[in-house]
């Protein structure tokens, strides 16, 4: 198995993900090429919880531009996280 702090990257921390949170309800970058199963079980492993449910979505890069040279912004994809009823909120997200 994969090291799991190698799947899960950062926390995604944006408005919507704040609202999310209020329903235990997390989002998170992780690996191209993780899966669900992969993404669940390093969850439960760094935080010590016990996940229902994993969404994901590869995001697409964008076309950026800065004066007559363009580019591309790196592809990523995001998973979002769905926390049973009795699992304790996460640590980190606490502050926000």
């Amino acid at each position: 198995m994969k090291n799991p702090r190698d799947i899960i990257k950062r926390p995604v921390i944006t408005e919507r993900t704040s609202d999310y949170m209020a329903n235990k309800r997390y989002v998170f970058e992780v690996d191209l090429r993780a899966s669900k199963t992969e993404i669940k079980a390093a969850v439960e492993e760094i935080f010590k919880v016990k996940v229902t449910g994993v969404n994901t979505m590869r995001v697409p890069g964008k076309l950026k531009r800065y004066g007559r040279y363009s580019g591309y912004t790196s592809e990523w994809k995001k998973a979002i996280v769905q926390l049973s009823e009795d699992s304790k909120e996460l640590e980190f997200f606490e502050s926000v």
